[in-house]
């Protein structure tokens, strides 16, 4: 072994000296250049091998490997002799999003006439498993809150199991059985009305074992019971206790009936000259007068307080800009 180790030695140093004087030349050949991983799903890792071997007659150096976002690689040794093969071991992360994908990563070595080997990486990313619905838009009606069924179905026929059913704040939940393998999954979700009363926006998380697709993220959100018009009060060119009318609505979009308690102003700058029903909305007729100006400040700011009765309580804000004088 030793004997073997002194020859290798030997032949190392003798080719490196000749490659330095300039009468033996080093090249690098590869067996490929591109990879093409084909269809993969997103955030999957991929590896494979990128062969080459040197061809040439002499010492050949890989100075370095340049790889890019989602690409690694290891080369096990750095100096190879004339008719030496090696290997570029590459993984290959897949991004989030669908569609075609090129990386590249270069190899540097002193082969003169090729100093930089680009290696090209290509998958196209595909959705391996669909669901429906992609979101959910809730109404908020306490204990009879219901949330629509989902379906999770593998697009490339592969069987997978559910093994965790998640959301935010464990609002909406839904029961798994990790045990049971299929292409396809009806769940049926159970809101938790006060933990949804906590969290109106948030995720629900499915976890499979799917080998293309490990995870299905849905968005869902609490629609309000009332939309607001305007949603908020700009008053411009303002006038100092000048008062001004304006009308808001609420509207209820759940098609309930409800009644309004009280209305108030935190600075007292609106006043409620009336209010009617009309159908299930409510119209009020308000009076803004401007405060008057403090220091160089030019806006002034209110919000109006519309209690429902046996409900939420309404705010709704007020903006006033003063006219601008030269």
């Amino acid at each position: 072994m030793e004997r073997y180790r002194l020859i290798l030695t030997i032949l190392i140093v003798n080719c490196v000296l000749l490659t330095q004087l300039g009468c033996m030349a080093p090249k690098i050949t590869f067996e490929k250049v591109v990879h093409d991983f084909g269809e993969v799903g997103p955030e999957k890792s991929k590896t494979t091998d990128f062969k080459f071997t040197n061809t040439g007659f002499g010492l050949l150096k890989i100075k370095e490997v340049d790889t890019c976002c989602g690409v690694s690689a290891e080369l096990s040794k750095k100096l190879y002799l004339p008719g030496e093969s090696g290997t570029v071991k590459v993984e290959y992360s897949s991004g989030r999003y669908l569609g075609l994908e090129d990386k590249t990563l270069n190899v540097c070595s002193n082969d003169k006439a090729n100093p930089k080997v680009e290696l090209t990486i290509k998958a196209k990313i595909v959705q391996k498993v669909a669901w429906e619905p992609e979101t959910f838009k809730l109404l908020f009606r306490g204990e009879n809150t219901s949330c629509p069924k989902i379906t999770v179905s593998s697009l490339d026929n592969q069987p997978f199991s559910i093994t965790a059913f998640k959301s935010s704040l464990n609002c909406i939940t839904a029961d798994v059985d990790p045990s049971v393998k299929a292409t396809k999954f009806v769940l049926e979700p159970k809101i938790n009305p006060e933990n949804l009363r906590e969290n109106m926006r948030g995720y629900i998380h499915i976890i499979l074992t799917h080998p293309e697709w490990k995870r299905v993220s849905i968005p869902f959100n609490v629609l309000t019971r009332f939309i607001i018009d305007p949603p908020q009060i700009i008053v411009l060119d303002a006038e100092p206790k000048e008062p001004i009318k304006r009308y808001v609505w609420i509207h209820n979009i759940y098609g309930q009936d409800f009644e309004v308690e009280s209305a108030s102003s935190q600075n007292n700058f609106i006043r409620l000259l009336s209010q009617k029903k009309v159908g299930l909305d409510y119209q009020f007729e308000l009076e803004i007068t401007p405060p008057d100006v403090e220091g160089e400040r030019q806006i002034f700011t209110d919000v109006f307080y519309v209690n429902i009765k046996e409900g939420e309580k309404i705010e709704i804000p007020c903006h006033g800009f003063y006219v601008t004088r030269e």
